[in-house]
């Protein structure tokens, strides 16, 4: 992923807090020779407070073609996007210059945690893992918890294998016009206003926000 310095996350605090509302992302893992890599869109729960760059717990059925690739090489990339939209080309055009010269692009907001796949089959741990991923879903409650050997869920758990990530690299990009002068940030806000469609406000509240501190 490539990341222009305006693009760039400006703190650390600014990807963790958008992360901090995103669990859902595309874990990409290493393919075995000869074979493209897989791409496993999952739910996931990050957990900042373990280790220096925090980890992911997730799960996947046992029958997932993934676990071969892990076993061969470990190293994993977690992408999560959104906050994306599409802007025309006359939005972002410079003052005095044709509308239709202007250049169409894309805006979103994306972090990539590359991690270290350990992946976990005692069946207590599982169940401890697992736990903490519904708590994060469901803080309410409202299902019971998981442990070997005990109905509801006892028996499932063997069909199940949880990966437990440990993030070793991040990378964040914010692309929301940071290097556009600011008479034309202005004009895309109020485009984006007006359009109001799916991701627009959204990016206008980022464009804004980073706008504001230069």
């Amino acid at each position: 992923m490539l990341i222009h310095p305006w693009d760039a996350a400006h703190d650390e605090g600014e990807w963790r807090d958008w992360l901090s509302r995103h669990d859902f992302g595309q874990l990409a893992v290493n393919g075995l020779p000869g074979d493209p890599p897989s791409v496993q869109p999952m739910h996931f729960r990050y957990e900042p407070e373990a280790g220096p760059h925090g980890r992911v717990l997730a799960h996947l059925a046992r029958p997932n073609p993934l676990w071969r690739a892990l076993e061969a090489n470990p190293t994993v990339l977690l992408s999560v996007v959104d906050d994306y939209v599409f802007a025309p080309g006359p939005w972002a055009v410079p003052e005095g210059t044709p509308p239709e010269h202007g250049t169409p692009t894309s805006y979103y907001a994306a972090v990539q945690l590359r991690c270290t796949a350990h992946v976990v089959d005692d069946p207590a741990e599982k169940a401890e893992f697992l736990n903490r991923q519904v708590a994060h879903f469901q803080p309410d409650g409202a299902t019971a918890p998981a442990a070997p050997g005990e109905a509801p869920f006892g028996r499932l758990l063997s069909g199940i294998r949880v990966l437990n990530l440990e993030v070793t690299e991040v990378r964040a990009k914010f692309k929301y016009a940071g290097n556009k002068p600011e008479e034309v940030q202005a004009r895309i806000a109020t485009h984006l206003a007006e359009r109001a469609g799916p991701g627009d406000l959204a990016a206008r509240t980022h464009q804004l926000r980073r706008g504001a501190r230069g």
